[in-house]
C-alpha cells in the first residue's frame, strides 16, 4: 500500500510567501512589485511624451529650441512607447498561455 502523506516543511532559506511585503495575492489589497514596475513604467513613457510635446511647442513657437534636441525627443519618446508596447504584449501573450494551461 502506499504509505500516508506527512506534512510538508519549509524548504530552509526560502521565506514564507505570505511573509513577504507588497507581494500581491489574490484577494489582498497590495499590489505588489509588478504593480510598482509598471507603474513606474508608465509614468517614464509618459514622462518622455510629455517631454518631447514641450520641446516640439518649443520650436514651433521659434523658443531657442533646436530641430535635433526636438527631433531626439520624439525619438526617445517613441522608442519609450515601442519598447512599453512590446512588453505589455509579452504580458498578455505569457498570461493567454497560462490560461490556456490544463490543470
Amino acid at each position: 500500500m502506499a504509505s500516508p502523506v506527512s506534512s510538508l516543511t519549509p524548504i530552509p532559506g526560502v521565506p514564507d510567501l505570505k511573509s513577504l511585503p507588497g507581494l500581491g495575492l489574490p484577494g489582498g489589497k497590495s499590489g505588489g512589485a509588478f504593480e510598482a514596475v509598471l507603474r513606474d513604467s508608465i509614468s517614464k513613457v509618459e514622462s518622455f511624451r510629455a517631454n518631447a510635446a514641450q520641446s516640439v511647442e518649443q520650436f514651433l513657437a521659434g523658443e531657442n529650441e533646436d530641430l535635433h534636441r526636438t527631433v531626439m525627443a520624439t525619438q526617445r519618446a517613441e522608442l519609450a512607447f515601442d519598447l512599453f508596447l512590446q512588453a505589455r504584449n509579452k504580458v498578455v501573450q505569457a498570461y493567454q498561455e497560462i490560461m490556456r494551461m490544463q490543470m
